[in-house]
């Protein structure tokens, strides 16, 4: 087996954290010109169910994408290897997001989103568990940290890039198309894990095989645990932070909030707290420590969101970033994902889990919008209120039950 390198600012790590920044450019551009794209494609923005309809439907075709990706190419990480995902998701999601730029209704907006999800799902899994297996365990904390916390300023490019552009959301697109096909030519200096190859010889070992997930119990309580453990992040920029301008408009009426801007504070914050928390895990040498910690803000954050406190522009945005600070956790999340399981189902866990959790944002719209504002008619603010009280209970008790993984050789297999 090769030897891990000592740095974790080596080209695997480099690599992983640029293919992940292009990952959240792509993944999180629609949010940033989800107006002005749905209005160049004639829905009226003055209508606010129109709005929420239309970007609602869009960003769930996206998950669902996200989620149907997942497990594809978590099964090809665990049987071809973890640089054949890094390789075929990219060159998907690249095409994808170049085509969006051409779509002309919010049907075709959605299909675009659909297949960009698909591939943008193998980006991150693979890239961690590459780095987990690669770096020596009392490092990979803080690895795994830099990759999802220098990837996630991705969100700010995006930002910056439609501003640069005049707000030519199209052309935002086909740049996010462009910086993949460069990434691609990055990726070919990077080696495969050892830990892969050792296993890929052994003929006898199943790999990838997602149904070992469901036919072991203990197997099973890990997996579900893994995936609700980090609900509350896309509770938060799906909802929260998503939807700002209108939660301005209930909490203080007549605003200038614009969501991409909410969006890039609510990111760069996130991209903080996901470096810091890899170094709150390796001072604690605990994830779920790190991790309570991260709920902590989250709860104090969301508490301040409601509490009438938001009274203009301003606190707004900085509300948003108090919320990206405290889902900071989603390295560690995923981390601890990729060391629940052994080296021949450890990418598809890895792939499979955070876009488990994305997936799951439709189903969060869902009890959000169909549920408590639909069918009960509920309002925009006590809708949101007990839906966030709803997933961040689930999390809490998942991350209760959920077992300690920083001090876990990964050298081993699932049987």
């Amino acid at each position: 087996m090769q030897q891990k390198p000592a740095s974790v600012l080596n080209i695997a790590v480099i690599v992983a954290a640029l293919g992940y920044f292009v990952d959240i450019y792509d993944l999180l551009l629609f949010t940033i010109v989800r107006e002005p794209s749905l209005a160049g494609l004639g829905v009226d923005l003055k209508n606010t169910k129109m709005v929420i309809a239309a970007s609602t439907k869009i960003i769930n075709w996206q998950m669902v994408g996200l989620l149907i990706g997942g497990i594809v190419w978590g099964v090809m990480g665990d049987k071809k290897g973890r640089l054949s995902v890094l390789f075929g998701s990219i060159l998907l999601y690249s095409v994808a997001n170049f085509l969006t730029g051409f779509v002309t209704s919010t049907d075709q907006y959605a299909w675009a989103r659909f297949v960009a999800g698909l591939g943008l799902a193998g980006e991150l899994g693979a890239g961690i568990t590459l780095v987990s297996e690669l770096l020596p365990k009392n490092k990979r904390g803080i690895g795994t940290s830099l990759v999802a916390g220098i990837g996630l300023f991705g969100a700010v490019f995006a930002y910056f890039t439609f501003q640069f552009t005049d707000q030519d959301w199209r052309l935002c697109y086909k740049i996010g198309g462009g910086l993949g096909i460069v990434l691609l030519l990055l990726r070919i200096s990077v080696a495969e894990s050892g830990m892969f190859k050792a296993v890929k010889s052994q003929e006898h070992i199943q790999k990838g095989n997602l149904f070992m997930f469901f036919n072991n119990g203990e197997r099973f309580k890990k997996y579900i645990l893994a995936i609700l453990i980090g609900l509350p992040t896309w509770y938060v920029i799906g909802i929260l932070v998503n939807l700002s301008n209108r939660f301005a408009n209930e909490f203080y009426g007549e605003n200038k909030i614009e969501s991409g801007r909410a969006i890039m504070y609510a990111y760069a914050a996130i991209a903080i707290g996901d470096i810091l928390v890899g170094l709150v895990s390796q001072y604690f040498k605990s994830r779920k420590k790190a991790l309570y910690l991260f709920y902590f803000f989250s709860i104090v954050s969301g508490i301040y969101f409601f509490s009438g406190n938001i009274k203009n522009d301003a606190t707004m945005y900085a509300a948003c970033a108090a919320l990206g600070f405290s889902t900071g956790f989603w390295a560690i999340f995923v981390t601890m994902g990729a060391e629940q399981f052994g080296t021949n189902l450890r990418a598809t866990a890895a792939t499979t889990i955070p876009n488990m959790v994305r997936g799951a944002l439709p189903l969060i719209n869902m009890m959000f919008k169909d549920v408590f504002q639909d069918n009960w008619k509920w309002g925009l603010i006590q809708s949101a209120i007990v839906t966030g009280i709803i997933v961040m209970v689930v999390s809490l008790i998942a991350a209760f039950f959920t077992q300690e993984t920083f001090h876990k050789d990964l050298n081993y297999v699932e049987k």
